[in-house]
């Protein structure tokens, strides 16, 4: 896992069809070739993190576990 800075411009940033439209507090993720940029929705400028593609697959395997055995997360108030 790492830190960039300066992704290049023209990356195709997406976020969880889970947060919404009006959700404020987001990640959100682009596909690289050599795997995953992630960052802060709320500040794109900021550096982003980077994950292999295994990482990133593992990551959503046990977020899927963890949902189908927990049920959907409930909102924070």
């Amino acid at each position: 896992m790492s830190a960039i800075s300066q992704p290049g411009p023209n990356l195709a940033w997406f976020k969880s069809s889970h947060s919404g439209g009006n959700t404020t507090e987001c990640l959100e993720a682009a596909f690289v070739p050599a795997g995953v940029l992630i960052r802060d929705s709320k500040r794109p400028e900021y550096s982003h993190l980077a994950v292999s593609a295994k990482t990133w697959a593992d990551f959503l395997a046990s977020a899927r576990r963890t949902h189908w055995r927990r049920g959907p997360a409930l909102p924070l108030l």
